[in-house]
């Protein structure tokens, strides 16, 4: 006849990274015998995810970028463990016509930090902005184009600046793109700040940091994206512009041309304009 035993199980840390995302436990099992001797059963090491308490969302718009995800999966991670806000990222995948759902699915499946959602179809890079706010639970987000040609590394450099500020932009130095490219940027980036006056000089840059409470009430339409400080300023509230690293694109294709830069810019300011006419912005004094 078997002894009747008491099971219960001791945890004791071993390890814990940097990041304090994971900690290492020893869990020792024990047996507690009708004869009340204590058994040592079986010793071993575990990990397990510790519950973050998340502060920063970094989302990461992609459009057919199966060529460059493997790096973004790299580069960010290794952001993660440098951040100086807990940080995890959002991939929103753009209706992609490629292999880039299943590298998504395959990269979050092996990282906690690292989640997706994906649409039905193609609706451009201000739907995939928007959803990214619209999913976004953490107080502070930002985003990154899945190009890298900016690096993740920069974040920190915003996020020096975010306190006192509710969008902090980066401005890109020294660009590594084309002259055709850099040129109708800086054209379409001089017509639109003579319609808006926010004083940003590269609002196209992928490379933001915004409190969410204030990305949240950006009503969104295509387009707007580039347009991200001056609807921070109807809304009462502080940008600031800081200066970041700029790459060349090494893998995957642009998928903005000069109509997209240029043209369709100068529309989008009329669209700002009435926007800026209809906005509604309110504080409330008291509540009873």
């Amino acid at each position: 006849m078997q002894h009747p035993f008491y099971l219960f199980y001791t945890c004791q840390v071993l390890d814990m990274d940097v990041t304090y995302k994971s900690i290492i436990l020893q869990r020792n099992i024990f047996f507690f015998t009708k004869n009340f001797h204590w058994q040592k059963k079986n010793t071993f090491a575990i990990s397990t995810l510790v519950c973050m308490n998340y502060q920063f969302t970094i989302i990461v718009p992609v459009y057919n970028e199966e060529e460059n995800l493997f790096r973004v999966e790299k580069e960010l991670l290794a952001y993660t463990k440098i951040a100086t806000k807990a940080t995890k990222i959002l991939f929103v995948n753009d209706g992609s016509k490629d292999k880039s759902q299943e590298l998504i699915e395959t990269i979050c499946n092996r990282n906690p930090e690292f989640s997706f959602i994906s649409f039905k179809e193609n609706r451009g890079l201000s739907a995939a902005i928007k959803a990214g706010f619209d999913y976004t639970e953490t107080e502070l987000v930002g985003y990154i184009d899945s190009d890298l040609q900016t690096s993740p590394e920069d974040f920190n450099l915003l996020l020096e600046h975010i306190g006192p500020y509710d969008l902090v932009t980066g401005v890109r130095e020294n660009r590594k793109d084309s002259f055709v490219k850099n040129m109708s940027s800086t054209i379409a980036n001089g017509i639109r700040r003579s319609f808006t006056h926010d004083g940003m000089d590269d609002t196209g840059c992928p490379l933001k940091v915004i409190k969410t409470a204030y990305a949240k009430r950006i009503p969104m339409f295509k387009g707007l994206h580039r347009f991200l400080p001056a609807m921070i300023l109807l809304q009462d509230g502080k940008i600031i512009q800081i200066p970041v690293q700029h790459f060349p694109r090494i893998a995957g294709q642009a998928n903005f041309g000069v109509w997209n830069r240029l043209v369709g810019p100068l529309a989008d300011c009329f669209a700002y304009l009435w926007m800026k006419k209809k906005h509604i912005n309110y504080s409330v004094e008291k509540q009873g």
